[in-house]
């Protein structure tokens, strides 16, 4: 667990620390991201106070879940408790970090600043492959032939582990009709609860004040990820109720996945 310093806001929490470290960032899919409990760490925050930001952005603006905040569940060693993290990218944390005030804020966003274009820069450096260079220096050329050739087979084992997954994912999407959240989490390995909690912190479902029915939010019906199935019988009074549920769609259940991948499994 990251040491961090006391806050009831993110916006008022006074960093103490000098910088000892580079900020934490990691390349995933030839992008760059920063994870919400390094820039915890990183900020001298409680990591909740941190969540809090993030979940008000995403509130405001449901489809920054979709790129820029990535929900990244992880286990603590300390006690096996999953909780919450985010992975965020550079337009996430630069959205996540106007939030952060201090006397010293300004050099440590500068610092995740430069850390994300030394990364970026690498990145492009990799994909660029040899340099001219490398035409009078055949020692190089070997041995960047050789790096390179290490990766490729890395790749090819890593593909290859994947596709059962991948495979998985084909016939969720091919199929037809939709799930209830119970049997959705069911085929992403996670408990029902930690299904629905993501969903409504991740701006899929909601709940009107007074009811114990999820809703969905519309942009998500429309993009075919949810649909509702409306159930009514007669009551001992002689009126009607009315119960909605949530049903993930084939299309949605496949998006889901992204969010928990190490817990693709088949149908």
């Amino acid at each position: 667990m990251h040491n961090s310093t006391h806050t009831n806001s993110v916006s008022t929490v006074a960093l103490n620390t000098e910088i000892e470290t580079d900020p934490v960032v990691f390349e995933r899919d030839g992008g760059v991201f920063t994870n919400s409990r390094d820039v915890a760490a990183y900020f001298s925050k409680e990591h909740r106070a941190v969540l809090l930001a993030v979940d008000n952005l995403l509130k405001a603006e449901p489809d920054l879940g979709m790129h820029s905040f990535m929900q990244t569940p992880y286990v603590e060693p300390s006690n096996g408790q999953t909780y919450r993290s985010y992975d965020i990218d550079r337009d996430g944390f630069a959205l996540l970090a106007m939030g952060f005030t201090g006397k010293k804020a300004l050099k440590f966003k500068l610092k995740y600043v430069a850390q994300f274009n030394a990364m970026e820069q690498e990145l492009k450096k990799m994909a660029s492959g040899p340099s001219l260079g490398f035409a009078n220096d055949a020692a190089a050329l070997r041995n960047y032939l050789i790096t390179y050739s290490e990766k490729v087979i890395a790749l090819e084992s890593r593909v290859e582990e994947m596709m059962p997954a991948v495979q998985a994912l084909e016939q969720i999407a091919e199929a037809h009709g939709s799930l209830n959240r119970t049997e959705a989490a069911k085929h992403l390995g996670i408990a029902p609860h930690l299904l629905c909690r993501w969903m409504r912190t991740n701006g899929w479902t909601y709940r009107r004040p007074g009811s114990k029915d999820d809703i969905a939010y519309q942009s998500k019906i429309m993009a075919g990820y949810l649909e509702h199935k409306v159930t009514t019988g007669p009551k001992e009074d002689g009126t009607e109720w009315i119960s909605t549920q949530v049903r993930v769609t084939p299309k949605g259940l496949t998006v889901l996945a992204k969010a928990f991948p190490q817990t693709v499994r088949a149908a």
